[in-house]
């Protein structure tokens, strides 16, 4: 576990879907509305989950079942590389890029199971995925630095 100072990684994707329940793509770069998500993503305004965030990592293990994955594969906004996610507790901050979120949720309950879990069996967003509160917006984009604000 890194401890807070030292946590740092990298944004490699920044995902989004112009409706829910599809499977979001790589878009490069996106703009981050405060109290509100990403622009043009269909879970934009979404409560408290306006933009969700998984590991490369945690996606590499379930390619071991489904080779197909790619970042998006599990309705993520941005995909990480590099920072331990499972680390964060709610109302912890982050700095993305121009950004910082706010952790809002750990996991969710799927009521109606994905592709990959229909595939698999396994799903790891209702156990892995960190869903956040945009409280300053911007852009973000691959390659930007995820780390604590603090």
């Amino acid at each position: 576990m890194q401890n807070r100072e030292e946590a740092v990684g990298k944004i490699i994707a920044v995902c989004t879907a112009p409706e829910k329940g599809m499977i979001k793509h790589d878009v490069g770069e996106g703009l981050l509305i405060e109290g509100i998500g990403i622009k043009g993503d269909a879970h934009a305004g979404f409560m408290h989950r306006q933009v969700s965030l998984i590991s490369i990592e945690d996606i590499r293990t379930m390619m071991e079942k489904l080779p197909d994955l790619v970042p998006g594969s599990f309705a993520e906004n941005l995909t990480t590389e590099g920072f331990d996610l499972s680390q964060l507790k709610i109302g912890d901050r982050l700095k993305v890029g121009e950004t910082v979120l706010e952790v809002s949720q750990i996991g969710k309950e799927c009521h109606t199971k994905c592709e990959v879990f229909k595939k698999t069996g396994d799903c790891i967003m209702p156990q892995k995925g960190i869903f956040t509160k945009v409280i300053k917006g911007g852009r973000v984009k691959t390659g930007d630095i995820i780390r604590f604000d603090d």
